[in-house]
């Protein structure tokens, strides 16, 4: 079921009939996947996400609004009882895939031989394994065994 801000096709799509680039519209900036990031990794506060990127007030505040109207976050209250967190809905956590994707391809080529990055480990402290894709045979997948079937549009 579509996210109400989201519905039907929107002539601000920069190519509506592609899900990559949907997608890309929706959280391609860097800073909303830093939120969604940091929200996985246990970030609840405004002061807590800014304080972990480093990320301008006034920023930080348009990616929480926009993170929360597009349904990745949601705010609720705190167990204080003082003030409200931001906690990360089914569709915001269905954005692992991606971020792990993104994670391990930077460990192979955003890092010189050698040089330390964060890893993450599973809850029994253990590298999590690199995404492979694969078919519905369990063949490897790849971009050279792949295509795109276009949409075709009546007019």
């Amino acid at each position: 079921m579509p996210h109400p801000s989201i519905g039907a096709p929107n002539v601000t799509w920069t190519d509506p009939d592609c899900p990559v680039a949907r997608t890309l519209d929706l959280v391609g900036d860097r800073w909303s996947l830093l939120v969604v990031r940091d929200a996985m990794d246990g970030a609840r506060s405004f002061t807590e996400f800014q304080r972990r990127t480093g990320i301008a007030r006034n920023i930080l505040s348009d990616r929480l609004r926009k993170l929360s109207a597009q349904g990745l976050l949601a705010q609720q209250t705190a167990p204080t009882g003082r003030r409200l967190e931001y906690v990360l809905t089914d569709r915001g956590r269905d954005l692992f895939p991606v971020l792990l994707a993104l994670r391990q391809w930077g460990e192979r080529h955003a890092f010189d031989p050698g040089e330390p990055h964060s890893t993450l480990v599973d809850e029994q402290g253990v590298r999590v394994p690199d995404l492979a894709p694969t078919g519905a045979d369990g063949a490897p997948l790849a971009a050279d065994s792949t295509s795109v079937r276009k949409t075709s549009k009546s007019r």
